[in-house]
This record gives structure tokens, C-alpha cells and sequence, in this order.
């Protein structure tokens, strides 16, 4: 199932106040509060789009009112939303194009962990021009962004000069938690996926600090997430997903999630061997080698430009970037 969370257009010639025109990132969170606010919804075939939160009204269904609720509700109410979505795509012709909605983030997460040189060629790059180690790390390197850095499909990404002059990309693999995780046998990670999406893990290169990545790379508009959650029965190996970033549409980075260090449950188990994960947790999985840092010469990110992260199975999440100062 495709879950996305959705608002109806804003009315020509309005605009939010970050200048995203009916997206924002983070709204994901409220549930419904009128005609305009967020909704639940499925990305059905023919970019349909099903308003769950309408359907369950009209047939007096028990619907969480937004995702992360519905995340944690578990089994019944996907199962209840399956149903809903089944029923509505009976009727394509009544629902609406994706391009007629607004799309917000899926979801606000609790917390995003990010995971740095999780692809051997990116090791490699990252030695030779962001002065990390050149040996390939013997467990995942961890990190953390703030929910804050949320923006959703076609919200801007922040460029302040007075801030940044390296702003950088890296298309990676969101894996969204599904149930509680404490100390979770790498065995038994599956079970608490709850699905994927996508995150563009936007970095400030001239903003790592002693080594710590916190400021370079959660700043807010950060972290793009979308534009939808695939739940975990429809990628049933996640280590078989082709990836990859362009800019403008000039592509920079192309992989396959196979070739990660680490791969989703080893993460999974090594996070929850002391931190909890809970239900719509965010790990984002590491970006593989074409990073802007690493072209000869470097390149990076300039107001007015677009950068779009497609992963196979998922979709693509495009968002521009915006002279912030």
C-alpha cells in the first residue's frame, strides 16, 4: 500500500508562508481540520488519489485520523484502510490525479537517525574530500537529525549564504519503524518495519563542527521526505532497490541499495541495541558515492535549483531550492 498524507490545492495565486504554495512538510502530524487541512490518503494505480479520511466518514469506518496514528493502531487499521482503498479503486474516475493535490511529508517523524558511509564507493569519496577515514567502518556510524529539518515533496530547501556556501545532496532509502524496537536480534528487525520512503539528506558541507554533523546537516528544509510511505509487504527485499539523484535533471548519483555496509535489519539491530526505536521512527540508510563535495571541481547546491530523488518501488520526491537569507 502507498500511504501519503495530502491537502487540496491552495487557490491560485496564494502561497503558504514559506513560499511552498500548498506544500508543507510537517503538517502531516494534525489529522483533518476542515476542507483545506491534511488528509490520509492512498496513491492508488493511475496516480489516483483515495481520500481515506473521507472514506471511513462516509462508510462510519474506525480510521486513525493521520499516519503516524495509523502506524501505531497497527495491523487492524492498515487492514481497515487496505479495505477502504480496495473499495475506492472500484472507481478511478471519481478520484483525483495526484497532480491536483498537495502533498505534505508522510509524516512527522520522532526522531530521524541518520547512518554516514554506508556504501563502500562513498567511504571512498568522502576520505579523499571530506576528511573522514579512508577504512571502511566496522559498525554503522550514527547520527541524528531533528524533526524540524522535515520539509515534504516540493517544499523548498533553505539556501543561506550567510550560512553555507557547500550545500549538498544524498538520495537515501527512509525505512519508517512500525513497532517498538529494543534491543531487536537482527533477525527479528523485519518485524518492526513499517514500511519506506525516501529522504534527500542535504548537508552543509562548511558547517561540520569538530566532527559533528548536527548543524551541517539538520538545519531546517534538511531533511525532504517522500512523497510517500510504501508499506513493507509491497518491497519485500530492500536490499535490491536501484536509486538516484539529479540536479536539474542532470543525474549525480546512481547505486542499488545492495551495495550498502550495513543493511536494514543489521541497522535496525545495532540502533535498538540501545536506543528505542518507536513507531514512526525514520532511520535514513546512507547515500551512496556522487555526492557534490566529491566532483572535480566540487558543485553544490544554488537557489533556483531542483533536485529530485527517485528510488525504485517508491517514487521520486523533487524539491527546489530557495535563496533563504
Amino acid at each position: 500500500m502507498r500511504l501519503l498524507t495530502f491537502r487540496p490545492r491552495a487557490t491560485p495565486g496564494t502561497s503558504d508562508p514559506d513560499g511552498s504554495h500548498g506544500t508543507h512538510g510537517i503538517h502531516g502530524t494534525r489529522g483533518t481540520d476542515g476542507a483545506g487541512g491534511p488528509r490520509l490518503g492512498a496513491l492508488l494505480a493511475g496516480d489516483r488519489v483515495a481520500d481515506l479520511t473521507a472514506l471511513a466518514a462516509a462508510a462510519g469506518a474506525d480510521l486513525p485520523p493521520d499516519l503516524p496514528a495509523l502506524i501505531r493502531a497497527g495491523e487492524p487499521a492498515l487492514a481497515t484502510a487496505r479495505a477502504l482503498a480496495d473499495r475506492a479503486a472500484a472507481d478511478p474516475a471519481s478520484l483525483p490525479v495526484l497532480a491536483d493535490v498537495a502533498l505534505d511529508a508522510p509524516l512527522r517523524p520522532g526522531k530521524i537517525v541518520g547512518v554516514g558511509l554506508n556504501y563502500v564507493e562513498h567511504v571512498a569519496e568522502s576520505h579523499r574530500t571530506l576528511d573522514t577515514g579512508r577504512e571502511l567502518p566496522d559498525r554503522p556510524v550514527l547520527f541524528s537529525k531533528p524533526s524540524t529539518a522535515v520539509t515534504g515533496p516540493g517544499g523548498p530547501i533553505r539556501h543561506n549564504a550567510d550560512l553555507t556556501e557547500q550545500l549538498d545532496w544524498e538520495c537515501e532509502l527512509a525505512v519508517v519503524i512500525g513497532a517498538p524496537a529494543f534491543r531487536v536480534a537482527e533477525a527479528d528487525a523485519w518485524r518492526h518495519v513499517f514500511g519506506y520512503s525516501i529522504v534527500n539528506d542535504i548537508s552543509a558541507r562548511d558547517q561540520r563542527r569538530s566532527g559533528q554533523w548536527f548543524f551541517s546537516k539538520g538545519q531546517d528544509s534538511y531533511a525532504p521526505f517522500g512523497p510517500v510511505v510504501v508499506t513493507a509487504d509491497e518491497i519485500p527485499d530492500p536490499q535490491r532497490l536501484d536509486l538516484s539523484l539529479r540536479v536539474n535533471g542532470e543525474l549525480r548519483q546512481s547505486s542499488n541499495t545492495r551495495h550498502m555496509l550495513f543493511g536494514v535489519a543489521r541497522l535496525i539491530a545495532d540502533i535498538s541495541s540501545g536506543v528505542t526505536l518507536e513507531p514512526g521512527d525514520v532511520i535514513a540508510t546512507g547515500s551512496p558515492s556522487g555526492v557534490g563535495a566529491a566532483m572535480v571541481p566540487p558543485r553544490f547546491l544554488r537557489p533556483g535549483d531542483v533536485v529530485e530523488a527517485t528510488i525504485e518501488g517508491i517514487g521520486t520526491l523533487a524539491n527546489p531550492v530557495i535563496d533563504a537569507r
